[in-house]
């Protein structure tokens, strides 16, 4: 199906340069390499932007039948005057799990630490024992809700993490459940997450020997996910245990994303840049000269404010640091079952309002430096506006692109085109 989008406002189609590489600095929010003005239009054909030009042009080219807003050769959508953004990129989800953990809230009142509540039986492992119990039926289900709020604040591109199951059988119908969710609306990324935790039911020694010898081949063997991932966090997985389980899963072929210094400084990120992985996630209390050592390596800092947000936490200065050093940085929801916002214009609200970054750094940190890291794993390149380029992009309630992320707990979306068709 053919659609031409006229009537447009701004268009930030965040094509500058190479665009497969994220951006830094001041790049980032370089409206005139980014942004385009008003009084273009964008062709879309068989799910793949055609065109990008001024619309008088392309009315004239594609649609000589025009008038009064009407053409029987392709179908016009009239943006109204509306801003265009590309379809969102949230590399960081925990989409799949069953269960309740709002009770932990009076818990951390209290003073409870992440720490303490885990050892009180919450955390983790309280959402291990729902969701150890749900039929993969049941997590498809919940994954296509979720996705539809994703969806109706412009997300169309997910990483799915697994890691509430602990155990071969239920990693591995987490996997599936993933592969199976209705991937009409948004790409679906799968990465496994085995080592989020230590189940209750094995000693560190022996869970560490099933990840290695047993769920890391059949995942691997059965394309179940794309990347690896491990809690590295003091109390959960030490350093030593995360090379060791990185370093299998690179025999078999398979790239890392990293949690790490989530709670305190543990040089997680020094080692995620010095295994390679692809991401390091969390990173709120990393050190500088880590920063430096990840973006040199080429390792992406993931920064989730969602999470010291809805744990009372400040949001730190690594996220400005990365900015004023010119060191690669994204943002993403960290959707999971203590921080349950899967908006990604909300997350970039908090960066925004509480820590004055540009709306345009925090859409580019949203869109294509996220998509630096997915997309090795897609046909197309996702993240940015460009001829050639997948048809996934976002027409806005406003004729400025900043109003991307103004909006907290109301989605800033008018519609989504999601590979060339309407969601």
């Amino acid at each position: 199906m053919e659609y031409l989008i006229f009537n447009i406002g701004e268009i930030a189609t965040l094509n500058y340069g190479d665009i497969s590489k994220p951006l830094s600095g001041v790049d980032m929010y370089d409206r005139e390499k980014l942004v385009l003005n008003p009084g273009n239009a964008i062709l879309i054909s068989n799910g793949i932007i055609k065109k990008i030009s001024e619309e008088d042009e392309l009315i004239e080219e594609f649609a000589p039948d025009y008038s009064n807003g009407k053409s029987d050769i392709l179908n016009l959508v009239n943006a109204h005057g509306k801003a265009i953004i590309p379809g969102l990129v949230d590399c960081h989800t925990h989409l799949l799990w069953t269960g309740d953990r709002s009770n932990e809230m009076q818990m951390r009142q209290k003073g409870h630490s992440y720490q303490k509540i885990s050892d009180l039986g919450g955390g983790i492992s309280r959402t291990v024992n729902s969701t150890r119990k749900a039929s993969k039926d049941e997590l498809i289900s919940v994954g296509n809700q979720r996705l539809d709020q994703a969806s109706l604040n412009g997300t169309t591109t997910v990483e799915a993490k697994s890691g509430y199951g602990l155990s071969v059988d239920s990693e591995i119908k987490l996997l599936q459940a993933s592969s199976e969710i209705n991937s009409q609306k948004c790409n679906i990324l799968p990465t496994w997450l085995g080592a989020h935790d230590f189940p209750s039911d094995k000693t560190k020694d022996e869970y560490i020997d099933e990840l290695i010898n047993l769920q890391l081949p059949f995942i691997s063997e059965n394309k179940l996910a794309k990347w690896v991932d491990v809690f590295c966090e003091p109390g959960w997985y030490t350093l030593d245990q995360t090379e060791i389980i990185v370093n299998a899963a690179k025999e078999l072929g398979l790239k890392s994303r990293l949690h790490v210094d989530e709670f305190v400084d543990s040089n997680g990120l020094s080692l995620a840049a010095e295994l390679g992985s692809v991401s390091a996630d969390h990173v709120g209390f990393s050190n500088l000269d880590s920063r430096a050592k990840a973006h040199a390596s080429g390792t992406m800092q993931v920064f989730l404010p969602g999470t010291p947000y809805v744990l009372g936490k400040n949001l730190g200065d690594g996220i400005i640091d990365c900015l004023e050093n010119n060191w690669n940085f994204s943002l993403a929801t960290d959707f999971n079952p203590n921080c349950q916002s899967i908006s990604l214009p909300f997350v970039a609200s908090l960066a925004t309002h509480r820590l004055g970054i540009d709306p345009l750094a925090a859409l580019v940190a949203c869109t294509r430096n996220p998509a630096s890291t997915l997309n090795s794993e897609l046909k197309l390149d996702v993240g940015s506006i460009f001829e050639g380029g997948p048809a996934d992009l976002n027409i806005l309630n406003s004729k400025f692109v900043d109003y991307w992320c103004q909006t907290p707990g109301v989605s800033p979306i008018s519609q989504t085109f999601f590979s060339g068709s309407i969601v």
